[in-house]
């Protein structure tokens, strides 16, 4: 006699959807998309009951990013790499959230080894060009972001496209600042022209402002310097973002080189508070000014 043994569908499916999962590979572009029009509570909300989908586990670490819950997003993150052993998603995740806290060291060769074997995978580019930039490597930061803009707009996602136009103004602007006349002229004309890029792309981003801040406050007045714009767009960037660091150091050097000492003060504290081991804010303290600064002498 033979028994023949109903098995629920949602067991079927379970079985089937980790066996996708551990094999295969996340829609990672249209996921990012999703999660930069997500709120915390609206990300949080698809995962407090089981089952739900992997791919709600990583838009939540995602959603987490970007409200600068890194913390939390890391462990997010392990949950899903325990999911979903291996994945390349969800590793990057987890350098993604090592690289926010400095631990450079630590997500640096993560983000090199994802670089070389998943070569469309653009959000391990953008990070990788970060840490490149932080380690005054400008012209392999400008490479890499220059790599996933060769891959296309409708291969990447809109915020990550927009940080590669980011990341290369931002490089060739150090390039320009540390190079000889010629790399000044070629280097110096770049910026503006990618941050212009980037702004059309996402007007509204706090950090697209954050970048053409930085450019009118830094540039000399004949390469479109301005003290005005530069204000103007630090101060909408961190009103976009009251947890953005690096603008707030930007804004305080206005305010300093504007007199303002008070409004200075604030903004630094206000750093100190946010991120202590912030590399512009340890930058300018230590007057080191690797990355251009003011003095702090008042």
């Amino acid at each position: 006699m033979k028994y023949h043994f109903l098995i629920p569908a949602a067991v079927v499916a379970t079985v089937f959807s980790s066996a996708l999962y551990s094999a295969g590979t996340l829609d990672w572009q249209r996921l990012h998309e999703e999660a930069d029009a997500m709120s915390v509570a609206e990300a949080e909300g698809k995962t407090l009951k089981e089952p739900f989908l992997i791919e709600d586990l990583y838009k939540l670490g995602l959603v987490y990013l970007n409200a600068h819950k890194d913390s939390e997003a890391g462990e997010v993150f392990k949950r899903g790499l325990e999911r979903m052993p291996g994945s390349f998603e969800f590793r990057w995740g987890l350098a993604e959230v090592s690289r926010r806290q400095h631990k450079l060291d630590e997500s640096e060769p993560v983000l090199e080894e994802l670089v070389e074997n998943y070569p469309g995978f653009a959000p391990a580019y953008i990070s990788l060009a970060y840490v490149r930039y932080t380690r005054m490597d400008f012209t392999g930061c400008v490479s890499l972001a220059y790599q996933v803009l060769e891959m296309g707009r409708d291969n990447v996602d809109t915020s990550n496209y927009t940080r590669a136009y980011l990341l290369v103004a931002g490089g060739r602007g150090m390039l320009a600042h540390y190079g000889g006349p010629i790399s000044k002229l070629a280097n110096g004309r770049a910026v503006l022209p990618f941050l212009k890029k980037a702004e059309k792309l996402q007007p509204d981003s706090p950090a697209v402002l954050f970048g053409l801040g930085s450019f009118y406050f830094l540039a000399p007045g004949i390469a479109g310097g301005n003290r005005v714009k530069a204000r103007v767009y630090l101060e909408r960037a961190v009103a976009g973002d009251p947890l953005f660091a690096d603008a707030y150091v930007r804004l305080a050097q206005v305010y300093k080189a504007e007199g303002e000492l008070k409004k200075y003060d604030e903004c630094i504290a206000r750093v100190r508070q946010i991120d202590p081991q912030n590399a512009l804010l340890l930058d300018m303290e230590s007057s080191a000014c690797k990355f251009i600064c003011i003095s702090l002498e008042r």
